[in-house]
């Protein structure tokens, strides 16, 4: 009869075994990628930052007078300062808070000063606006090298607004208004890129709930992640 073939290889060799890839060592060394901070948010927030500081340092060109609620690049040098932040949170490794406190701290200034640049996004769209409908009803003439405005030019005693280096009052009525409004625009999206943020960091922080049975011994536990 014919020979039967055996059913291992012409090179007598049995094969490897795989290694056991679902093991603790490996489970243990896995990153959690889903679990890092997401890139998105860190570059809107170094973006609108960045936006927003530029815009505010272009408005101080116009004229020297305006205040610093009138030009808020504070409100961006903090959000850039955020995104930084949020950079770091990005690239070190996924570990459970049981395990580090550097990260649990990272997250927790991260969530803070999310939190203090949403106030600080509505105050800014606050004065933004407030000034946006005042230079609205300005009534503007040049006097020499600076621009005075009123809202009322016929009341000897109304209130003035002077506009130091400015020899043409376009600047105020045109331009400052066009500035006033894009930071309000932009500190809208600020107010919620933070929020999304800071609403990140809590549903990954408290929005995890562990839920189990005792079985056999009260030192064994089992619970399941939901």
């Amino acid at each position: 009869m014919g020979s039967d073939k055996s059913p291992v290889g012409s090179s007598g060799g049995q094969k490897k075994a795989k290694p056991d890839r679902g093991g603790p060592d490996a489970e243990g060394s896995h990153k959690c990628c889903g679990c890092r901070f997401p890139l998105l948010i860190a570059l809107l927030q170094l973006l609108l930052g960045i936006t927003i500081t530029v815009m505010a340092f272009l408005m101080t060109t116009i004229s020297p007078s305006l205040l610093a609620r009138e030009t808020p690049h504070w409100a961006g040098i903090i959000l850039c300062v955020v995104s930084l932040l949020g950079f770091v949170l990005y690239f070190i490794t996924y570990l459970p808070d049981e395990r580090t406190y550097t990260q649990f701290i990272i997250k927790l200034v991260y969530f803070l000063l999310c939190s203090v640049g949403l106030v600080i996004s509505i105050i800014v769209i606050a004065f933004q606006g407030h000034h946006y409908s005042l230079t609205n009803g300005f009534i503007c003439r040049e006097i020499g090298q600076d621009c005075i405005c009123t809202l009322e030019p016929e009341d000897p005693i109304a209130r003035t607004f002077t506009y130091a280096e400015v020899t043409d009052c376009t600047a105020v009525t045109s331009t400052l208004m066009l500035y006033y409004l894009l930071q309000m625009v932009l500190n809208l999206a600020q107010a919620i890129v933070c929020l999304l943020g800071a609403f990140i960091m809590w549903k990954h922080r408290y929005q995890v709930f562990f839920v189990g049975l005792q079985k056999s011994s009260p030192s064994t536990q089992q619970w399941q992640n939901v």
